[in-house]
């Protein structure tokens, strides 16, 4: 009987990844991502899915991305009992974001409660952190190149994606069919991370698009870094930095330890006020084998920041108007203490935001890209007078040529290339590449959209 795959999430947009495979009697997902962005987009996540939970008899994780596995805890909430499949890093890493997203959708439904800004009597959490913790018993960790066997009698294989750590590309095998899952694929020559590896071979692929529309700037990041620190301390201002806490505030964390250590950088504090990225940190130092830094190295990186850890911390974090950097979660300005940093930074032309990659649709990060004069927080505007800024070039993600790169590794085309997680102009143009310069045949998906694989 033929596969059916599903694209539940990642289709049309670059968050909520889930895609299903379905031989008529055996359900497997690869992914399990929440939406984000477009309130349009955040409220499918409250839609049941339209499949039974109980009768996928695996999930396999690219990485612990939230867009990639923030669903988990509602899954199992809603009857998923089967293994977890992902990268020994992915598991521990999901061990600390699942937790920490379940404590901040009860605290923001706790704060929209009490200070009666929501349009839901009471606001209700999507998830709690206790149906993170319970989700975390299905975890179960995989190696890298490994062919491993799942119940329904598939096979699936990890390689490396590059992008964060532990993140990998997936290889499924199944009713003779190859189907294999890019996931989020990093940047070649990355100072940190591996390069993303391709497979040889596939009948089908899915392959990201996030910036399959755009080329990185050839700039060194650091250098740029360093001149928005320089000009931001020159007019007495701080720098805040909204950073994903996984991957972005390591990498983050590393440059600034570089350029401090070359003198490059004023003598001001730097400020990691994120518990999670401070939990990612120890990961990182751990899975040393998952990147190109020691475990020294990676010590020394994370020692460059003061590391703020109460509430109480954050908050005297805040009132302090002396020059600084602050790199704290989240990084597209969605929730976290970052948001108590731009109520008071923001305001002030002296102080400068500066976001370090890819920015949602419909997220507070993008609209002050887009040039917005105010976003709202907390329930009230708060006026954006700081300057606003982003290194795309410290992005995570693959521009247009590193993902044309990463195809070209196959050694034979594809029956038919996927084109997902990406904004539908991104993933247009990578499509319109990769049917000019390699011939393949290509389809953007839409979400809810079945194709029978045979």
């Amino acid at each position: 009987m033929a596969l059916t795959l599903s694209f539940l999430g990642g289709a049309g947009t670059v968050t909520g990844s889930k895609y299903m495979l379905d031989n008529g009697e055996h359900r497997i997902l690869i992914d399990c991502g929440l939406f984000q962005g477009f309130k349009s987009l955040r409220l499918k996540n409250w839609a049941p899915l339209p499949v039974d939970p109980s009768s996928l008899e695996a999930v396999i994780l690219t990485h612990a991305h939230i867009d990639h596995s923030g669903y988990l805890p509602l899954l199992v909430k809603r009857g998923f009992r089967a293994p977890v499949l992902g990268s020994s890093p992915t598991v521990d890493l999901c061990k600390i974001l699942l937790p920490d997203a379940g404590y901040l959708q009860e605290k923001d439904a706790d704060f929209a409660n009490r200070h009666g800004f929501s349009k839901h009597k009471p606001a209700l959490p999507l998830f709690t952190q206790k149906d993170a913790v319970d989700s975390l018993e299905q975890l179960v960790s995989m190696s890298f190149y490994n062919e491993r066997s799942l119940p329904c009698g598939a096979t699936t294989c990890l390689r490396p994606a590059g992008h964060i750590l532990g993140a990998a590309s997936v290889r499924i095998q199944w009713a003779g069919v190859t189907t294999v899952f890019s996931g989020d694929l990093g940047r070649y020559d990355d100072p940190i991370m591996v390069d993303p590896e391709p497979f040889e071979r596939t009948d089908y692929l899915l392959v990201e698009s996030t910036y399959g529309n755009r080329l990185h700037a050839k700039v060194d990041p650091a250098e740029a870094l360093a001149s928005v620190v320089e000009k931001t301390v020159a007019r007495g201002g701080t720098v805040v930095i909204p950073a994903f806490a996984v991957g972005r505030a390591q990498s983050l964390l590393f440059h600034l330890h570089k350029l401090k250590a070359a003198g490059r950088l004023p003598n001001i504090p730097i400020f990691l006020d994120s518990p999670m990225a401070q939990d990612a940190g120890e990961v990182f130092c751990k899975h040393t084998e998952s990147h190109k830094l020691s475990a020294d190295e990676c010590r020394r990186a994370c020692a460059v920041a003061h590391y703020v850890q109460s509430v109480e911390e954050s908050k005297a974090l805040t009132a302090n108007l002396m020059p600084k950097v602050i790199v704290s979660a989240s990084g597209m300005a969605t929730g976290g203490r970052v948001l108590h940093h731009l109520k008071q930074f923001a305001p002030d032309p002296k102080n400068t935001i500066l976001f370090a990659g890819f920015q949602a649709g419909g997220t507070r990060g993008a609209a002050m890209l887009a040039g917005a004069d105010r976003i709202k927080m907390h329930g009230e505007y708060v006026p954006v007078r700081a300057q606003v800024s982003n290194l795309d070039m410290l992005s995570a993600h693959a521009d247009s040529d590193e993902l044309l790169r990463w195809l070209r590794g196959f050694k034979a085309p594809p029956k038919i290339t996927f084109i997902t997680h990406g904004e539908p102009v991104a993933a247009d143009a990578l499509r319109h590449r990769i049917e000019e310069e390699l011939g393949w045949p290509c389809l953007v998906p839409d979400h809810g959209q079945q194709v029978s694989l045979t």
